[in-house]
């Protein structure tokens, strides 16, 4: 059974930085796509960062978040800067098959979401 938990999020200043982490179980990822997606309240779901042998990112985030991943052991990152209170949302982690991707409706699996608040 594959899971997916996240951890990280948390109450931070507009300003300020936060570091997520989504830890996989029950299969690697190592030649697939893991990404991030957000939820605000009263909104869809949102792409924000993907990664397999590449990274692609959302105008929105791009030169202020970084995902990152390490193999070895099945974790997924996310280092957010310079936060702003339009990024408060629950973030979700997600894998698939095959190559990044900014459509949810491709990824297989999900975690449980972590929620992330920038006040301001």
């Amino acid at each position: 059974q594959v899971q997916l938990v996240e951890s990280g999020g948390g109450l931070v200043q507009a300003g300020g930085s936060l570091r997520l982490s989504c830890a996989a179980s029950g299969r690697t990822f190592t030649n697939d796509a893991m990404g991030w997606f957000r939820q605000a309240p009263g909104k869809e779901r949102e792409f924000v960062a993907a990664i397999s042998w590449r990274t692609y990112y959302a105008d929105s985030v791009k030169g202020r978040f970084t995902i990152s991943r390490d193999n070895a052991i099945v974790t997924m990152y996310l280092q957010m800067n310079s936060l702003k209170p339009e990024d408060t949302a629950v973030y979700y982690c997600a894998g698939k098959s095959g190559r990044v991707s900014n459509n949810d409706r491709e990824y297989t699996y999900w975690g449980q979401g972590t929620q992330v608040t920038v006040s301001s």
